[in-house]
């Protein structure tokens, strides 16, 4: 009676692992239930679900301009999400992809205000590098007090995001300030020398995701160093017992992932703001978070992902300009689903046992009798 008192009303357990044709099938599943709930929240504020919809996914094909501008909110989504997915993946808690972006567009602006003189194309070439160095710096620095102090990855590498924001400020307050704004505090809009070129109408930015898609993968999967990581990742003690240096890969994939995401902070001052300015990231760092932990750490799967919710944003704003619906409603459509996504997923890896439920356990086999002597003797 005292075992059965204490007993919660509810346990969570862990249940075995499903095929790959469940888990599917229950995602599958989630995506339809937010669809149904999203639905009938449109229906709640007096509009028709179905038409809305319909806007959402036509506002965003319904012209060539609409698709590029749908490509240009996937860009920086995606790259913000490869980069996460490198640390996620060794389990270091990379929270700062916003400051990580937002460092890598200041190192290459600083390249596209100073040295705009140069060739276009070594000029673009500089800023990436200078872009990937920017992010990558950011993104070492927690890394190497981690390693030595021990310190909190996740509240140092966001703490580190509004750093790199008011670093941005106080140029544009300061000594990168437009003398030509008068009254006015921003960064002068860079030379057209500085741009990114357009390619079927959408900075090259998509190329630079691409191929970023298929090295990230290739890295993770096809070399020693995504080997390691992965080790790291499961266990530090089992990597070190395998020679493997595991600051080293802490630093090193550090340094990378905040790279990564300092590559889509240069392709988006260059690309689609042509200037440095504090809206530079708009939350897509975080954004960049979702994605990773929706894809399970895949590069393949998280550009689809980037595809799907930036056809969510450019597809609000196509709904706002023709039924006059507030884009706060895009957030909470875009809440919903990921509410029932995250719900899911914890449902494909854990249940939930009621007070007095007992487990099945498969029947033990019967082991034959042993022969006796006369059975010997016949």
């Amino acid at each position: 009676m005292d075992a059965k008192k204490k007993e919660p009303l509810l346990r969570v357990v862990k249940h075995a692992e499903l095929s790959r044709g469940q888990s599917i099938g229950l995602r599958v599943l989630a995506v339809l239930l937010a669809l149904v709930v999203g639905g009938l929240f449109i229906a709640c504020i007096g509009y028709n679900p179905f038409e809305i919809y319909g806007a959402i996914i036509s506002g965003c094909f319904r012209s060539p301009m609409a698709i590029q501008s749908t490509v240009k909110f996937c860009i920086p989504m995606c790259i913000s999400a490869l980069g996460v997915t490198l640390a996620f993946k060794m389990k270091f808690w990379n929270i700062g992809g916003e400051g990580q972006l937002i460092m890598g567009a200041v190192f290459a602006s600083f390249f596209a205000l100073f040295c705009s003189g140069m060739p276009h194309f070594l000029l673009l070439a500089v800023m990436f590098i200078a872009g990937f160095i920017g992010g990558g710096l950011w993104g070492l620095i927690p890394a190497v007090c981690h390693e030595k102090w021990g310190t909190n990855e996740t509240l140092f590498t966001l703490m580190l995001n509004y750093i790199a924001l008011y670093i941005v400020a106080f140029l544009r307050d300061g000594p990168w300030r437009d003398p030509e704004a008068a009254g006015f505090n921003k960064i002068a809009r860079f030379d057209a020398n500085a741009m990114l070129d357009k390619v079927f109408g959408v900075h090259a930015g998509w190329i630079i995701m691409l191929v970023l898609v298929v090295l990230v993968s290739i890295y993770l999967n096809k070399t020693k160093h995504g080997y390691e990581i992965g080790v790291v990742g499961e266990s530090r003690d089992t990597a070190r017992y395998a020679g493997i240096n595991v600051k080293r890969v802490v630093l090193r994939t550090m340094f990378l992932s905040g790279g990564i995401a300092g590559i889509a902070g240069m392709v988006q001052a260059t690309g689609s703001d042509i200037t440095l300015s504090t809206g530079v990231a708009g939350g897509v760092g975080f954004t960049g978070i979702i994605i990773a932990w929706l894809a399970q750490l895949n590069p393949y799967v998280s550009l689809l992902i980037s595809a799907a919710f930036s056809i969510l944003v450019k597809g609000s704003s196509v709904v706002q300009s023709s039924y006059g619906l507030s884009t706060d409603c895009a957030e909470v459509l875009q809440g919903i689903i990921l509410f029932f996504i995250m719900a899911m997923e914890f449902f494909i890896r854990y249940k939930i046992v009621f007070r007095g439920h007992k487990e099945k356990r498969p029947a033990l086999k019967e082991t034959p009798a042993v022969p006796g002597k006369e059975a010997d003797n016949a």
